[in-house]
């Protein structure tokens, strides 16, 4: 039996991604991660922005395990 020799391929090029396209996505991101940390570190007591204790038992656990205190 004859055995014959895959061609080889070049692997494909990766386009970097400019800074520019990148830049919009970062804020976005940053913006809903500060969001995030704030109703997991602070939505509670003088500080709430939306009253009665829903986000707090929903953020509660997490609350504990990202060592901020609440009790």
């Amino acid at each position: 039996m004859a055995q014959t020799a895959a061609p080889a391929t070049a692997a494909p090029a990766i386009t970097p991604i400019s800074l520019k396209a990148l830049a919009p996505w970062a804020v976005f991101f940053g913006i809903l991660m500060l969001v995030l940390l704030y109703f997991v570190g602070a939505e509670q007591g003088a500080t709430a922005v939306i009253s009665g204790e829903g986000v707090h038992e929903w953020v509660h656990d997490g609350r504990h395990l990202l060592g901020f205190p609440c009790h």
